[in-house]
């Protein structure tokens, strides 16, 4: 499904990302699209088979739009060459950990989970709990299956020193310094052109979603939802 638009329409995209060329191609776009849709309508059944909270999710709910926001940006490139969707209970908006995933041909199609940039009281109440407890997320990262995909949590945008709040020769502190609780795992392009594409997602979401579990669980205990 995703060989037959998705794709193709991507990587031209890629070459000639204006606006001229996108209103030209804008029928590409909407089959490429509602392709991209579909797939994730298609996959939403298999995940909840792992976490039930996403069961009546549509793919309306969890796929990003293609447009940029360019106001706050130095890259005033109008549109994105890639399609996105973010598959957590309550949609793309949601304050939850969820599985993510992103087609990329041109460059590096991505696949992961996790929580994104959450909010201040959200970051402090996981810090707090993996100081209270870390033995929780050190037991996942260490899980056989999850580092078959996985090197441990993502390291963008680390603090440098120990967060406020919490000492600085705490045995642990690495874990406290992240500003997001998210894995990735990067897709070839021959893995996302693949029949068995489908398979090796839900089997990618199976391995990391103790992660999320353990996230949303602690968001739940702390009334953030």
């Amino acid at each position: 499904m995703l060989k037959e638009n998705v794709i193709p329409f991507l990587t031209d995209l890629y070459k000639n990302n204006n606006k001229d060329w996108f209103t030209s191609n804008k029928s590409r776009f909407q089959l490429a699209n509602d392709d991209f849709k579909q797939f994730i309508d298609d996959l939403i059944p298999r995940l909840a088979q792992t976490e039930p909270l996403l069961n009546g999710l549509m793919a309306k709910d969890c796929v990003y739009r293609i447009y940029r926001d360019v106001r706050f940006s130095k890259d005033k490139t109008r549109y994105k060459t890639h399609f996105g969707a973010h598959m957590a209970p309550g949609g793309r908006k949601s304050k939850h950990a969820g599985f993510y995933f992103h087609v990329e041909p041109s460059g590096k199609s991505i696949v992961g989970g996790g929580i994104y940039m959450p909010e201040p009281a959200i970051l402090k109440a996981l810090r707090t709990e993996f100081y209270q407890v870390p033995e929780e997320l050190l037991e996942i990262l260490d899980e056989k299956e999850f580092k078959k995909y996985f090197d441990g949590l993502w390291f963008e945008n680390k603090l440098k020193l120990a967060p406020k709040g919490f000492p600085k020769d705490f045995e642990h502190i690495d874990l406290l310094k992240h500003k997001n609780y998210m894995v990735l795992y990067e897709l070839s392009k021959k893995e996302i052109e693949s029949s068995s594409l489908v398979e090796k997602l839900v089997t990618i979401h199976k391995a990391m979603y103790p992660l999320n579990r353990l996230i949303n669980t602690i968001i739940e205990d702390a009334h953030l939802q």
